[in-house]
């Protein structure tokens, strides 16, 4: 599943993404505001069509199986970016961030993300290439992500958002305003210039997402394991994400069964890693070191119909759960006024 691509297409691609992302930060720090619902929308389509038109340049430059896996693992990491929001959301609220100013954060966070997935991509990319065993390992880790995820189930968001070290540390070692000023990191406060609490949003998001690269990185690398197209699908997926959250950000509650699609592809990816696994075997352990012959190819067709209809029914059930819920509370009765009791209160 790594193909070669013409070293002149991949150049050239990631010259493209990084003049998008520029692109985009210029666009925010020349107009910061609070999107409109279709604003959202249309932006959130703009780069829906990035990715697919890409996916179509892949297919012409390498043919339909990249671009299979590209779309797959797209899908996969866009799904997986979407329950990033529910923390993303407790951060801005966390830390009182104007929502004009919101937009810029979730650029610079993501920018930082992608910069620290990088490292993390290649990371696995070598490991995965002198280690095939690693892929029991990034299997269990799915399956374990898919358990818990289950146990949460729609709970999973609720949890308050705590800071890690490194926001922690920041806090304690640079000097900050009490307050913002505007969009800018730096400003002056009692004659000194100090930092804003935007250099430690900032961090926050973009370290907060690493931390679900945990799992999502593991399961690209389920679903191809060409560093370029990993790294594509995880740019393409982040790009939208800033839209995504303006669109979604009152809606996220109701979809209640998210947590359950995403545990169904995690867990079927960890599982297609474990067959792949089995079929490179090389631990003298099991099967004498030798592959196990009975173990499965899972073509990348099928991993796109599952994670694809996943999506769909968690998506779909959702919308139908929240119009039941919206129809029995229009039913109820509405609160009878409290009676207070005549004459002076009882002691």
């Amino acid at each position: 599943m790594t193909h070669e691509l013409p070293a002149a297409f991949e150049a050239a691609s990631l010259v493209a993404v990084v003049a998008i992302l520029l692109l985009d930060l210029a666009l925010v720090r020349r107009r910061p505001h609070v999107p409109s619902v279709r604003e959202s929308v249309v932006w959130v389509l703009v780069y829906v069509g990035l990715a697919l038109v890409f996916a179509g340049l892949v297919a012409l430059v390498g043919g339909p199986a990249p671009a299979e896996e590209f779309v797959a693992g797209w899908l996969t990491e866009y799904s997986l970016s979407v329950d990033n929001l529910f923390v993303f959301l407790l951060i801005m609220s966390s830390f009182a961030v104007p929502r004009e100013q919101q937009q810029r954060v979730l650029v610079v966070g993501i920018i930082v993300a992608l910069v620290l997935r990088g490292a993390f991509i290649l990371a696995g990319a070598a490991l995965i290439e002198r280690y095939t065993w690693v892929f029991y390992l990034f299997g269990a880790f799915l399956v374990w992500t898919a358990v818990r995820l289950l146990r949460e189930g729609a709970g999973s968001g609720d949890e308050p958002y705590e800071e890690n070290r490194l926001v922690r540390g920041l806090r304690r070692v640079l000097p900050m305003s009490p307050t913002y000023d505007g969009g800018r990191v730096r400003t002056v406060h009692e004659g000194r210039r100090v930092f804003t609490p935007l250099v430690v949003v900032f961090v926050a998001i973009g370290t907060t997402d690493v931390l679900f690269a945990f799992d999502s990185i593991p399961a690209i690398f389920g679903l191809t394991h060409d560093p370029f197209i990993v790294f594509t699908t995880n740019v393409f997926a982040l790009m939208g994400l800033r839209q995504l959250y303006f669109l979604l950000g009152g809606l996220l509650d109701r979809l209640v069964y998210l947590p359950y699609g995403l545990a169904a592809i995690l867990a079927f990816i960890g599982v297609k890693l474990v067959l792949e696994a089995l079929a490179t075997n090389s631990l003298g352990f099991v099967n004498g070191g030798e592959p196990v012959p009975w173990a499965p190819e899972v073509p990348t067709w099928v991993s796109l119909t599952v994670i694809a209809g996943a999506l769909a029914v968690a998506t779909v059930a959702s919308l139908v759960r929240a119009r039941r819920d919206l129809a029995a509370a229009r039913r109820l009765p509405p609160p009878e006024p409290e009676q207070r009791p005549d004459g002076p209160a009882a002691s």
